[in-house]
């Protein structure tokens, strides 16, 4: 079965009338006061900075809001017609981290689970799994175990899963976010052939504007402080609010950053370093990474490079000694710089390993522990030890420079993407690491927290650690990097300056 053969869905509408929504726990409204049409078939392209409520919206629109455990609602919000929550069977989402919509052990059923809810009949579910695989070029079969994926996999997944059910509304939280550029080409084509045969209703987030601009209608701009400042056609809105949009921190078309000057930095002193170093998953035959060479100095900024399944996720968390090498071994320079002998990383202890290696993990949920922002980034520093008058210098200047000060006492699993991306960051930074590793650092961030970030990193870079980050944004990289590591799917590409 292909896209063309599918039976096109009924688009559907969407109307919202001074419709709000305040989490539980929170003191201010993620979103107020919005008013918004949708007609049946509109493409919708959502615009705002980080913690505008973007996701909320989309959250509300899929009928996964309830205002329970103090969480409230104002206003009205419908999808033809209905309450959200009563018209589920109409709509198909795709969050901002895949990881969280994974529910089953192997690919196909997790499709098909999505099928069994929607009382699909059991002999149109397995075509349909198989239909929506291929459609998104899924690079394995049903009975890939899930766990195995690399975050790029885990999204072709979950577009896959969305396709199947075959919705009059789509919401699409970045999908491209975890994608390498041949991924994220693949999803905009497939989203273009999807609505030339489908045309459902579209509400879309994204911050890779000149490729999807040419699929939407219209857009919609959120302000930081959840109303909605900005609604027409996109030419009409990057031309009239440019000025207000830039300032709110929301990407525009075009936008390129320039690499940070260069400053005067000490001589690199290589950290940590990996000799043939390779990994593969149990159960698995072919290695997720094989025969690497690679040095992690000090003054220098690592940019590792290369298609989603290459292995950059697992490089960096061998170089967080956080997995143990199948083969070959990553050392610390610093050790034996000092005669320390050739103890790889991964057998430190985790007092000796949070001190001189900072870890930032593709999702950021999986590194919280607390449930207060101000908690987690406190742990770090009294799990070394330090006194409370340190930890309280760390956690303040932490909470001011990343611009999460007014989110100290949220749950952090509560934060929006970027927000998250940016604890998660804070957290790694908290225990004044010799050595940063990241995966995806700018994931979810809009313009401004994007150029904070390089700042942040590049400062860091230039006072002697040394950074190394896996990613798919040619831009920070490019702005960024001293070197460059490209990973093919099983070998080194080339290291270049």
């Amino acid at each position: 079965m292909t896209l063309a053969a599918a039976a096109a869905p009924r688009p559907a509408g969407i109307e919202a009338s001074g419709w709000g929504w305040r989490h539980a726990g929170r003191s201010s409204w993620a979103l107020r006061e919005i008013d918004l049409r949708v007609d049946p078939g509109e493409r919708i392209l959502l615009l705002g900075p980080s913690g505008a409520g973007k996701s909320t919206l989309l959250l509300g629109l899929a009928g996964l809001l309830a205002p329970t455990g103090g969480a409230e609602s104002q206003g009205r919000l419908l999808l033809d017609g209905r309450p959200p929550a009563q018209a589920r069977d109409r709509v198909a989402i795709v969050f901002q981290d895949p990881d969280t919509q994974l529910v089953m052990g192997r690919a196909g059923d997790d499709i098909a689970f999505g099928l069994e809810n929607r009382c699909v009949s059991t002999d149109a579910i397995w075509p349909r799994v198989d239909a929506a695989l291929d459609a998104v070029g899924f690079p394995y079969g049903r009975d890939r175990p899930t766990t195995h994926l690399s975050g790029g996999e885990q999204q072709r997944l979950a577009i896959a899963g969305m396709l199947a059910l075959r919705p009059g509304l789509i919401l699409l939280d970045e999908p491209t976010a975890n994608l390498d550029p041949e991924g994220s080409a693949m999803v905009v084509d497939l989203l273009r052939r999807i609505i030339e045969r489908n045309a459902p209703t579209m509400v879309l987030v994204e911050h890779r504007l000149e490729e999807v601009l040419p699929l939407v209608t219209r857009v919609v701009a959120l302000g930081g402080n959840g109303e909605l400042i900005a609604d027409g056609d996109p030419n009409w809105v990057f031309s009239r609010h440019a000025e207000e949009l830039e300032a709110a921190g929301v990407w525009l078309p075009g936008h390129r950053a320039a690499p940070l000057p260069m400053r005067s930095r000490a001589p690199a002193n290589t950290m940590v370093f990996g000799e043939r170093v390779g990994f593969t998953y149990p159960g698995e035959r072919d290695p997720a990474l094989e025969q690497v060479e690679v040095q992690v100095r000090s003054s220098e900024a690592l940019a590792i490079v290369g298609r989603n399944g290459a292995g950059k996720s697992t490089l960096a968390l061998l170089l967080a000694g956080l997995l143990r090498a199948t083969n070959g071994d990553v050392l610390s320079g610093e050790a034996l710089a000092a005669g320390r002998g050739h103890e790889p990383i991964w057998r430190w202890r985790a007092r000796d390993l949070a001190g001189r290696i900072g870890m930032v993990f593709q999702e950021p949920e999986h590194q919280f522990l607390t449930g207060r922002v101000r908690d987690e980034l406190s742990l770090g520093p009294r799990m070394l030890g330090l006194a409370n008058d340190e930890v309280a210098r760390r956690v303040g200047e932490l909470l001011d420079r990343l611009r999460l000060a007014h989110l100290a006492a949220a749950n952090p699993f509560t934060l929006s993407g970027g927000e998250k991306r940016r604890l998660s960051v804070a957290t790694a930074l908290a225990t004044a690491p010799s050595v940063l590793i990241l995966d995806e650092p700018t994931f979810g961030q809009d313009a401004r927290t994007w150029a904070e970030l390089l700042a942040l990193l590049g400062a860091l870079r230039d006072a002697g650690r040394a950074i190394c980050f896996a990613t798919h944004d040619r831009d920070f990289a490019r702005a960024l990097a001293d070197r460059t590591l490209h990973l093919r799917l099983s070998h080194v590409e080339a290291v270049t300056r």
